[in-house]
């Protein structure tokens, strides 16, 4: 309610502005509304001089609309006074008599110098400024963007905090370009003002010889002091806009108040002082200048530098003992070991030879690599990396770096700050000299080249990597073979929350009637696990809706997800009009396998006799070997019943050995059978 009166006032304000210049107000109510607009501008004025931000007073660029309209509005109710009754109110003629002193010469330059410090100095400057901040706050917001996302990325900053700052961003790139364009009014109310008082002067003139029988001489004098009264009382409160609006666009610091930050960058300076002081005392011993004057405020200069300077000591020592004590009350109090207990899902510690990649200060872009390999995890395989934590850590060696997922080092590599890893992808006959490495990600045999070798290696076609691609490779590799221990149950209530702004019903239906946020979970960390993207997470969710009521063992609800994105997993394995190698599986192993799985209340394992299993994993070897030898990625293909089986019978022996059964290839992929796992 309380809202609403407020919006009330702010309507009421800007119906009367525009009354103003229709009906003729009375004198009485003129000295009002008057008084009113100029406590209004002392009140922007000091509301500029006293905020700590610019954005709290973002409605600035309004306010100048606002006021302006109004104080045209008392322009125009004041020249109708004028020029039909002489009698504007007590306001216009004590400002008029006022200060002009009575004399009318006094009071028209004091009114013309009033225009031309406003116009030429005031509006001029504000409007520069405004146009200038604008300009630098648009350039600036794609660095600041960046800057943002590489403190959430390092995890300086949580995707609240990181919200706020780019919804601050974005309005202070929209004040700073209405602040552009609102000075536009104060200028053109000046141009205004000039117009009115020139309208009034000449019109009141033939008005009060025509009208009320003056004596030219006796017009001049009484429509000259009315009109720099009305001039006056108007221009004083466009002059004091005029100057918030100056103090906005200029506010420099948000930590202090503007006095005490104005005051106190103004006199921080004992030697300042001492100079001011003895120049002033120079000039008042040595020229014609009144000596007590200057050789006394000369003395004041140098007292206040003493003073400055007597705290500035006191300050020092305040902070020093203050220091102390704070340590002295960090070794007494009680380790909060809270801060302890959190573990970061993904880091990367590295020595400081490798500190130079990531300081961007230093040219480093670890930072934004970091960026686009969240963004090109959750394209690939739809799924939302966290933080990624960067970390130097002084144990290391100064070109190692550690991968650590969940607080555990999981990889580790090491590079050489300077130098440039060339690999031989095979057809490379010629060699080239450096030293021998491994690269970290796939373990493949490389070399170290300095700077000056680099351009021959790609001449002779080895694949030259630098140090930072080296790092990102590595990272991303490592968060690609764990990220399905890293999907967390919040991570896939927000995929899930994603898909229920677009089909209510079917989540509504899903969960948690037929599955719990755990079980779908589950599937989700099944599919990434074996490196299939949980992208259309719509036609995940279909699919479980429509098999969870028969079953909720989360394997076999994997199994019926991948045969639905079999378009995807053909995609992925099986290129377009090629025919690509495979291995099958032998009908005797699937029986063999199918024959020794056991069901339990927590799902169903396999109890295989382990000679039978090493001689089928000895079997897989071989037939892996073979397709590895035709440069091809080891695929294995079964019946659908016996697949997840398979592919847990041989995960913990080939890692990379994908498994796909008959239904999860669309039917136009040629495929070529180039062995087939017996035992």
């Amino acid at each position: 309610m309380k809202l609403k009166r407020l919006d009330a006032v702010v309507a009421i304000y800007i119906v009367v502005a525009f009354l103003m210049f229709i009906v003729t107000m009375p004198s009485i109510l003129l000295d009002v509304l008057l008084a009113f607009n100029i406590s209004i501008a002392f009140t922007i004025l000091f509301g500029t001089m006293f905020i700590k931000e610019v954005m709290d007073m973002s409605y600035f660029p309004t306010m100048l609309l606002f006021t302006t309209i109004f104080r045209i509005g008392l322009n125009a109710s004041s020249t109708k006074l004028i020029l039909g009754t002489g009698e504007p109110g007590n306001v216009v003629e004590t400002f008029g008599n006022f200060v002009g002193g009575g004399d009318l010469v006094i009071g028209v330059i004091v009114f013309i110098l009033l225009i031309l410090i406003q116009f030429m100095v005031i509006n001029k400057g504000s409007e520069r400024v405004a146009e200038v901040t604008a300009r630098f706050t648009l350039d600036a917001m794609p660095g600041k963007q960046m800057a943002i996302d590489a403190d959430l990325n390092t995890g300086a900053i949580d995707d609240a905090e990181a919200k706020r700052r780019r919804d601050k961003i974005q309005e202070e790139s929209s004040f700073f370009g209405a602040m552009d364009g609102a000075v536009k009014y104060v200028k053109g109310d000046a141009i205004a003002g000039l117009i009115i008082t020139v309208v009034n002067i000449v019109g009141g003139i033939v008005m009060g010889m025509t009208r009320q029988g003056m004596e030219l001489t006796e017009a001049l004098n009484r429509y000259t002091i009315l009109t720099i009264g009305d001039g006056l009382v108007s221009q004083i409160p466009s002059l004091l806009i005029s100057l918030s609006t100056g103090i906005l666009v200029t506010k420099g610091s948000k930590d202090t108040d503007f006095g005490s930050g104005l005051i106190g960058q103004l006199f921080a300076t004992p030697k300042a002082m001492y100079l001011v002081g003895g120049i002033l005392m120079v000039l008042g011993f040595v020229t014609p200048l009144s000596i007590w004057l200057f050789v006394g405020l000369g003395t004041v200069f140098i007292l206040v530098g003493r003073r400055i300077a007597a705290t500035m000591e006191i300050a020092q020592i305040k902070q020093e003992v203050g220091q102390e004590e704070a340590a002295a009350d960090e070794i007494r109090q009680p380790e909060n070991v809270n801060s302890l207990l959190q573990v970061d899902p993904i880091e990367l510690e590295f020595g400081y030879g490798i500190i130079p990649l990531a300081d961007v200060n230093q040219g480093g872009d670890l930072l934004d690599r970091v960026v686009m390999i969240r963004r090109q995890i959750a394209l690939e395989l739809g799924t939302v990396v966290p933080i990624i934590r960067l970390r130097d850590n002084i144990q290391l060696n100064p070109n190692q770096y550690i991968i650590k997922i969940k607080g555990i080092q999981v990889s580790e590599g090491e590079i050489l700050f300077d130098h440039y890893m060339a690999m031989n992808p095979g057809y490379v006959e010629e060699e080239v000299t450096g030293i021998p490495t491994f690269e970290p990600s796939f373990h493949l045999p490389a070399i170290w080249i300095t700077e000056s070798q680099r351009e021959r290696a790609e001449t002779l076609g080895y694949t030259v990597v630098d140090p930072p691609s080296i790092i990102a490779t590595h990272l991303t590799e490592v968060i690609r073979q764990h990220i399905a221990e890293l999907l967390t149950r919040q991570d896939v209530q927000n995929l899930i929350q994603n898909v229920k702004e677009s089909s209510p019903s079917l989540v509504e239906e899903l969960t948690p009637k037929l599955l719990g946020l755990g079980e779908i979970q589950k599937v989700l960390q099944n599919l990434l696990k074996e490196g299939i993207s949980v992208r259309d997470l719509l036609s995940i969710l279909e699919t479980l809706a429509d098999y969870a009521p028969s079953t909720r063992d989360t394997d076999i609800l994997t199994e019926y997800v991948r045969q639905n994105l079999k378009r995807a997993i053909s995609s992925k394995y099986f290129p377009a009009h090629e025919t690509t190698s495979v291995v099958t599986l032998d009908p005797k192993v699937e029986q063999e396998i199918m024959g020794s799985v056991k069901q339990a209340e927590a799902g169903a394992y396999l109890n295989l006799d382990p000679a039978r299993t090493k001689s089928i994993m000895a079997s897989v070897g071989n037939e892996v070997r073979k397709l590895e030898n035709l440069g091809k990625n080891p695929i294995v293909i079964t019946s659908p019943i016996v697949r997840m089986y398979f592919k847990k019978l041989t995960e913990d022996y080939f890692r990379d050995l994908v498994v796909v059964s008959y239904s999860e290839i669309e039917s136009n992929v040629e495929l070529q059978s180039v062995g087939m796992v017996t035992a």
